[in-house]
């Protein structure tokens, strides 16, 4: 079959596109270390103040997967603009809000959004670049702007908080969002990736079940950080929303136009990149989490300088993107991610020597640059396997699954490995004797001995299921008939 020509548009459309992803990201990252000024500000009670946070990471993680369907079935621009559009007039309310409920819900909307413009982003540049080289380099650029816009939130937010106002990591939103629907109907034919089928495509009940589904899981994994484990408040989420995916697969093996179909889960490559970005993803957030924490609460830096702390990795992460991004169509997918698992295991490992009069230079910049490295070398790589011969068809879903388990992921590695340093802090002060900044920090030691062998569980899977030669000159699947 004849491959299109490539649109002459697609880099300027590209560089909206990631503009839009670093501000999505963004949003999720930069509100961390602006927690303290916003509860001051709108009196929020320690509970929900959490929300602020959970409140997005619910509402993305749950829909993400129908976003990505419902781009695939109703046009991927379509569903980009709508999000877009969702997710700015939300961040307008954040921005203004007057009162913690306001700001909360508007937190929910965002999430929205990110989950209808994400994947269709992401979908967007997949079929936008035909070219094997090219659509490598697009999508490993979209993964990693992923990462610098994770480790610039702390700069960024720090900043603000300091010299202006936290409202700003909100308003900030608006001109990016004006930029992107703007240019991207200018830049990207509107039937692209659209299914023929239409509306008819879209398996309704087996949408509901996912969302469902996935809502539970989110939720239990979220209650999981601050209540015990066997408790009602994590169980009776975590179990329900586990029974509902379980329905949602078994309808899938009978419905005609199946939301997940079977032969997308036949692809190996596809299933073992999830497999792994599950995997990845709960020690990456968690291990961003306890650096924040380490150095505000341990080492005692402002909002500011802890956000500074994260230019190295940000720096890093960028210069093994573009080695990926280059040595991939060469060597396939195996051998970058397997190094890059195993240099973010051994950054993981090396962190775990911080003690409580540490040095930032001498105990977290090192590991901080070498998980970074690692890192680069991991997303991108993630990236372009978890659509690795998709069709147009299916383009929005696997973007989409691939994201909505980035935030399953990550929001197991919070409910386990944070929680599980937070609850040894607590056990080790509870026994009298022990200073905190101690015990803290022993917490944090445990739980990246937990997350290095979480990574090298990671590569040792990659290594087993990912065939050699997945990914060394690739070219994209033709559209689904």
């Amino acid at each position: 079959m004849t491959q299109a020509a490539p649109d002459p548009r697609r880099y300027k459309a590209l560089s909206v596109l990631l503009l839009v992803q670093f501000m999505l990201i963004l949003d999720v990252s930069v509100v961390n270390i602006a927690l303290p000024a916003i509860q001051e500000d709108l009196a929020f009670s320690p509970s929900g103040l959490t929300w602020v946070v959970d409140g997005y990471v619910l509402m993305a993680g749950s829909l993400l997967l129908l976003g990505g369907r419902l781009g695939d079935v109703l046009g991927r621009r379509r569903m980009f603009v709508a999000g877009v559009v969702v997710f700015g007039v939300a961040s307008v309310a954040c921005g203004l809000a007057q009162d913690s409920a306001t700001l909360v819900t508007a937190r929910f909307a965002q999430g929205v959004g990110e989950a209808l413009a994400a994947p269709a982003a992401f979908g967007l540049i997949a079929l936008l670049f035909t070219d094997v080289r090219e659509r490598t380099r697009a999508i490993g650029l979209f993964g990693g702007i992923s990462g610098l816009a994770g480790t610039s939130g702390p700069i960024l937010s720090g900043a603000l908080v300091e010299y202006a106002s936290w409202r700003w990591i909100f308003l900030l939103n608006i001109p990016v969002a004006v930029l992107a629907l703007v240019a991207v109907p200018r830049l990207v034919r509107g039937d692209l990736g659209r299914s023929r089928a239409g509306v008819r495509a879209l398996d309704l009940p087996g949408a509901l079940l996912a969302t469902l589904g996935l809502t539970g899981v989110v939720f239990g994994l979220i209650e999981a950080a601050s209540e015990p484990w066997g408790s009602a408040a994590v169980l009776l989420p975590l179990l329900g929303g586990l029974a509902v995916l379980g329905a949602f697969v078994v309808s899938q093996t009978w419905v005609r136009t199946p939301l997940l179909p079977l032969r997308f889960l036949q692809e190996r490559t596809r299933v073992s990149a999830n497999l792994v970005t599950v995997l990845f993803f709960s020690v990456f957030f968690s291990q961003f989490f306890i650096t924040t924490l380490f150095l505000q609460d341990v080492l005692g830096f402002s909002a500011l300088r802890a956000g500074l702390g994260f230019l190295p990795f940000g720096l890093a992460i960028g210069a093994a993107l573009g080695l990926a991004t280059q040595v991939i169509p060469r060597v396939g997918y195996r051998p970058v991610l397997v190094t890059g698992l195993v240099l973010s295991a051994a950054g993981a490992l090396l962190f775990t020597r911080i003690t409580p009069d540490g040095s930032y230079l001498t105990q977290v910049l090192p590991a901080s640059v070498l998980f970074a490295l690692g890192s680069g070398l991991v997303l991108p790589t993630l990236g372009n396997a978890a659509v690795f011969r998709v069709t147009d068809d299916d383009a929005g879903l696997a973007s989409g699954l691939q994201q909505a388990l980035q935030q399953i992921g990550g929001a197991i590695g919070l409910a386990v490995l944070v929680t599980l340093a937070l609850r040894s802090a607590e056990d080790a002060l509870r026994g009298g004797g022990t200073d905190p900044a101690a015990a803290i920090t022993d917490g944090y030691v445990l739980a990246l001995r937990v997350g290095t062998g979480v990574l090298v569980a990671a590569a040792v899977l990659a290594t087993v299921l990912l065939r050699r030669d997945a990914g060394r000159g690739e070219t994209v699947a033709p559209a689904a008939a």
